[in-house]
């Protein structure tokens, strides 16, 4: 009887253990047991690629963001164009300018070889690779939590509708990011990752010629010389005055008219962001802080974990 019972009592904690790895929530040592190296590999292909070149920092950060923004952070921005996946990577916000997607490729190569096997979603490898971008870049860390799984699908109608564009206004942009489940601060806090890379002509053509208010004209004229009226539009410019250190002068900038997107300078435009752009501006412990805190509140959104999704062999295509 006593044996009988110690079956039973054995078989539904087996069950039970089953059940919550299958919906288990994300923590930050998922991979600690099953690939202790992974953590790691992801953080040296990073300062590779950044060492290599700055920019590569800013570019990783925001494939993290724009992967996010599109149903969740499930890696669906890596997958490439095929009959049955709509690739993300063609949608207004994505073609010609997200980029990194070789280092992703890389690390997806490093962390598998490591680990003996693929174990380690490509989500995760994102999500990760933006905090060490971060930090490689000087700015702050934080614990990402672990265990996100892969899309199967892609869409670029959702990246064209869903991701934010620089030509947003205040309202636009706090309606953008509460459809993602982020408020006011998150907003602001988020765009703070501007402190970091740079952005292309034909995205502030029109605020550099044609906006007279809320733009300092000297910071205007001296974008113009590198940004045509026609033609050049992927010339680069910096979104703040340090594009490859993480810092406040993003802010700085706001505050003295010169943020380089409109949607940027909308942050500081007489709105109710204004004064936690004044914050950030002369308080680079509360911003990193925040910038942080936001985060992690962004990659846990509309995620797949447990049985849902996959891990992808190879990041840029389905299983």
């Amino acid at each position: 009887m006593a044996s009988s019972y110690s079956f039973v009592f054995l078989h539904v904690l087996v069950i039970f253990s089953l059940a919550r790895m299958a919906f288990a929530d994300l923590s930050d040592d998922f991979y600690d047991d099953i690939c202790p190296q992974a953590l790691p590999t992801i953080r040296r292909v990073v300062e590779d690629a950044v060492r290599q070149e700055r920019r590569m920092g800013a570019s990783l950060l925001r494939l993290h963001f724009h992967d996010c923004f599109v149903n969740g952070c499930d890696a669906s921005i890596l997958l490439d164009q095929t009959a049955t996946i709509d690739s993300e990577k063609t949608s207004r916000a994505n073609n010609n300018s997200t980029r990194g997607f070789e280092v992703i490729d890389r690390i997806k190569s490093e962390v598998d070889k490591v680990c003996g096997r693929p174990v380690v979603s490509c989500a995760d490898i994102l999500a990760v690779a933006a905090r060490d971008s971060v930090v490689a870049l000087h700015g702050p860390t934080w614990e990402v939590q672990l265990g996100r799984r892969d899309s199967t699908t892609a869409s670029r109608t959702t990246a064209n509708n869903d991701i934010p564009t620089p030509l947003m206004d205040l309202p636009a942009l706090i309606d953008n990011f509460k459809k993602q489940g982020l408020d006011e601060e998150d907003l602001v806090a988020l765009s703070g990752a501007h402190t970091l890379g740079f952005a292309q002509c034909s995205t502030f053509r029109n605020r550099i010629y044609s906006e007279t208010n809320n733009i300092d004209s000297t910071f205007a004229s001296q974008r113009q010389a590198n940004c045509p009226r026609s033609g050049g539009d992927s010339n680069l410019a910096s979104l703040d005055p340090t594009p490859a250190l993480f810092d406040s002068k993003y802010f700085s900038n706001l505050v003295s008219k010169k943020g380089l997107l409109h949607s940027d300078q909308a942050l500081f435009s007489g709105g109710e962001t204004d004064e936690l752009v004044k914050t950030y501006s002369t308080n680079l412990r509360t911003f990193s802080k925040d910038f942080a805190k936001s985060m992690i509140k962004m990659g846990n959104i509309k995620l797949l974990t447990g049985n849902q999704g996959q891990i992808r062999i190879d990041c840029r295509k389905v299983n």
